[in-house]
């Protein structure tokens, strides 16, 4: 399996970009520029990635292509069609957004989120993007989230079912529907589930960590990976079985010590469980 994360040190240029992806530990990427870069630019990273044998892994969106405003959502689903574009221009593992919301807050929860009307909309939104770019060498994919679809397995299979595209895969973050105590003290069996269902349609994982507070109610928040509880044995085995070129991506942590110490806990673990990261 590949891993990766931000990057910290500082380039002047794409083989400088990927060196320090090296340095760092990574033997994959997240692509740093998007669809409005220079062509020259774009080149210039695909391929010093390709040269230093670095798995561009995701290209991000992270827009809401649900919007209610009807001209910020055409503008949302733009971006979009153009990400995915990219995504397949440099060969990245997947162009990766939210399913979107309808509430104000961009990637926020809303009382309409799980109804069967949000469900259709994402179905037929994506299948136009995907439409649009007709991808061959990527897929785009949706992260799970609490409070939208796609938030369980089940939810994920339906939303490959119903959009019908060989240009859909599938995206992993645990952290995010880890939503309860229950499913905290057993999400070991979550992620294996989310592996079992899933398996070869999966193309990309994210990497951080949650814990459970005592404060009322109930308090679950993302912390650096190995200060949590999320059970990384399990999602590295199960990572394991996986093609070598999917990726676990390391992020939402803003200090580079704090990325540091994260690769040292996750190379640590898989060398114990006899795995190559």
């Amino acid at each position: 399996m590949r891993f990766g994360g931000m990057i910290f040190e500082k380039w002047n240029s794409p083989e400088e970009w990927a060196q320090a992806a090296l340095r760092a530990g990574y033997s994959a990427v997240y692509f740093p520029v998007d669809y409005t870069a220079e062509q020259k630019v774009i080149d210039g990273y695909q391929k010093a990635a390709q040269e230093a044998d670095l798995v561009i892994c995701e290209i991000g969106v992270w827009n809401n292509t649900l919007e209610r405003d009807e001209a910020k959502r055409q503008e949302a689903i733009s971006r979009a069609i153009h990400q995915l574009e990219l995504a397949e221009y440099v060969g990245a593992n997947c162009c990766v957004n939210i399913a979107g919301s309808y509430n104000t807050q961009w990637d926020g929860p809303h009382r309409e989120n799980f109804t069967r009307h949000a469900f259709d909309e994402i179905v037929r939104t994506t299948q136009r993007i995907i439409d649009e770019v007709n991808p061959q060498n990527t897929v785009y994919s949706l992260e799970p989230m609490p409070w939208m679809y796609p938030d369980t397995a089940d939810s994920y299979l339906e939303l490959i079912r119903c959009i019908d595209r060989k240009g859909f895969g599938a995206h992993i973050d645990p952290v995010n529907v880890i939503c309860s105590p229950q499913l905290y003290y057993r999400n070991g069996e979550v992620i294996q589930e989310w592996f079992d269902k899933l398996g070869s349609q999966i193309r990309s994982c994210h990497a951080k960590d949650i814990i459970l507070s005592g404060k009322l109610t109930v308090h679950l928040d993302e912390c650096r990976p190995g200060l949590g509880e999320l059970d990384y044995e399990t999602y590295l085995k199960c990572l394991s079985g996986l093609d070598d070129r999917i990726c676990l991506m390391l992020e939402h942590m803003t200090e580079e010590s704090d990325y540091v110490e994260a690769t040292r806990y996750l190379k640590g673990l898989a060398a114990r469980l006899g795995l190559c990261l």
